[in-house]
């Protein structure tokens, strides 16, 4: 067994050095066709917390003071379910401090300044409100009037920027798949190249191991684990490229001032990582792909 590792080990690096060219060409497309993979699984994030508090159709939060009573949260709570004919009064949603604290850490992810200043404690509460009317004049009197509830720090509305920061989310996300996608198929045919001119270039040699009854795996498994490498090397690539476009990002988000939500655009570190494992998997899977194809169609069986 070690020895047919051995084996696999030693025609890899040895078809690796003498399709230098195409293997280098085969990963850095791998490479950027998965960091554009990458890239697209940030931006998505990046929209989604910036999104986050408007999601489910609401296009109203009422702020409630930290300090805020109980008799003064139900004094809200019942003033808004006292216009079902404006207010969806099934899916206003109170996210209490806990909720409202796990919320604000993913949208001020990229502003440590402010999250510094909110705690578990002295966070405002907030109710999520879901209009049923299209009315957006109707929508922001009654705005104005749970302004000035007791207990209420400050009524937000969805209003246009909802639909302009949506649809320019689904164009970009849109169009890096797409283009991702096609560099993707690109990298696995210059993989299944790659694999293909090294089988031909020991084409005489491989028909030798034939004719002393090397059985057709045997012979496939280097050439399988070269396309495989090709595509985990790319993935690596890639991983250090989405880490320094991420931290380059971060870094740059630091420099604007605090409450312009452009922090919200920065993603959690937890994430990025989950991202790193994505590309690195799917740069083996390219990668065996391709060789996977190229061993199986070439080989003469």
């Amino acid at each position: 067994m070690l020895a047919r590792i051995e084996y696999a080990l030693r025609e890899t690096w040895a078809s690796f050095r003498r399709n230098f060219t195409l293997t280098l060409a085969a990963v850095l497309t791998s490479a950027i066709a998965l960091l554009l993979v990458g890239a697209t699984f940030l931006i998505q994030r990046a929209f989604e917390n910036l999104l986050l508090q408007w999601r489910g159709d609401v296009a109203m939060i009422v702020f409630v003071r930290s300090d805020a009573s109980p008799e003064q949260i139900a004094l809200i709570d019942s003033t808004l379910r006292a216009a079902p004919s404006v207010i969806d009064v099934e899916k206003i949603r109170y996210l209490d401090k806990a909720e409202s604290y796990a919320e604000a850490q993913r949208i001020f992810a990229g502003d440590p300044v402010t999250l510094s200043l909110l705690t578990p404690e002295t966070i405002p509460t907030q109710f999520k409100v879901v209009p049923i009317t299209e009315d957006a004049d109707l929508v922001r009197s009654l705005a104005g009037q749970y302004r000035t509830l007791p207990g209420v720090e400050a009524v937000a509305l969805a209003e246009d920027e909802f639909e302009v920061i949506s649809t320019l989310s689904r164009f970009v996300r849109t169009v890096t798949l797409i283009m991702s996608l096609v560099l993707l198929v690109v990298a696995v045919g210059l993989i299944w190249n790659t694999i293909r001119t090294a089988m031909f270039a020991r084409r005489r040699e491989i028909e030798v191991m034939k004719l002393v009854g090397a059985t057709n795996w045997f012979i496939r498994v280097p050439f399988m684990l070269e396309g495989l490498l090709q595509g985990l090397i790319g993935g690596v690539v890639s991983c250090f490229g989405v880490w320094a476009l991420n931290s380059a990002w971060t870094s740059g988000v630091a420099t604007f001032k605090p409450g312009t939500g452009i922090s919200s655009l920065v993603v959690p570190s937890g994430y990025l990582s989950g991202v790193i494992v994505i590309l690195l998997a799917l740069g083996a899977l390219v990668g065996a792909i391709g060789s996977a194809i190229a061993a199986s169609r070439f080989l003469d069986v």
